[in-house]
């Protein structure tokens, strides 16, 4: 591990706070290593032996069932994932693979949670980020719940554009396969819904996004931070 990722994870929000020689203990028994890309680096079901960090690259998280499977997040650095597992001692509850080449961070479980037990401030740091977790869950939920698919794509598309910086053309982070995925969609009904926005003014090219009546977008959308901030 580089000084520069040491640093790096230090100052993420979990470990900020904790003593010193408590994150020195707990880096002692990490690694890094470099996946290419489409590599599965966890099954779910299987024992929740490391805790992740992403420090460059970026990782889907997804689950599966009877033929089926969808994507449920994306990880992007620098930050942690499966937290809940390794604080559970619990099996992964989802798999995880690179979407592009990937450095990750690997730190054994069982260090985690006895330094848990040792150390105060990162015990709080790991029930805060727990609960950001859980609301993030939420919020997910009552997206999906209460909302018609051309509803959620409208709201997704003006959260993307925001995190581009708000302006009226912007790039979808990823193919739409997967977005369909992402928000509980067929490939096909995707399709539909897409078109459904043409006219409040959306208009795609491949993975290009204009939005053309920020007004319209925005009226049917009824954006909420309540289901839409997945930052508080």
């Amino acid at each position: 591990m580089t000084d520069s990722e040491y640093r790096d994870i230090r100052q993420l929000n979990l470990f900020a706070q904790m003593a010193d020689e408590h994150f020195t203990a707990l880096m002692r028994g990490a690694y890094v290593q470099n996946f290419p890309a489409q590599i599965e680096l966890i099954t779910e079901g299987e024992p929740g032996d490391f805790l992740h960090i992403v420090i460059s690259g970026s990782v889907d998280l997804f689950s599966a069932w009877n033929g089926r499977d969808t994507s449920m997040a994306t990880v992007r650095p620098v930050s942690t994932f499966i937290l809940a597992a390794t604080i559970k001692d619990g099996p992964y509850l989802m798999s995880a693979r690179t979407l592009e080449k990937s450095r990750i961070a690997l730190i054994p479980s069982q260090d985690v949670r006895a330094i848990f037990d040792a150390d105060s401030d990162f015990a709080r740091a790991i029930v805060t980020e727990l609960a950001q977790c859980y609301r993030s869950v939420i919020k997910a939920q009552k997206d999906l719940k209460l909302r018609t698919s051309l509803e959620r794509l409208a709201n997704y598309l003006l959260r993307q554009q925001r995190h581009a910086g708000g302006g009226t053309e912007f790039e979808l982070d990823f193919e739409k396969r997967r977005l369909a995925s992402v928000l509980g969609m067929t490939p096909e009904n995707l399709s539909r819904a897409f078109k459904g926005l043409q006219p409040y003014g959306v208009t795609v090219t491949g993975t290009r996004i204009t939005i053309g009546n920020q007004a319209d977008i925005e009226h049917f959308a009824k954006p909420n931070p309540l289901i839409d901030d997945f930052s508080t």
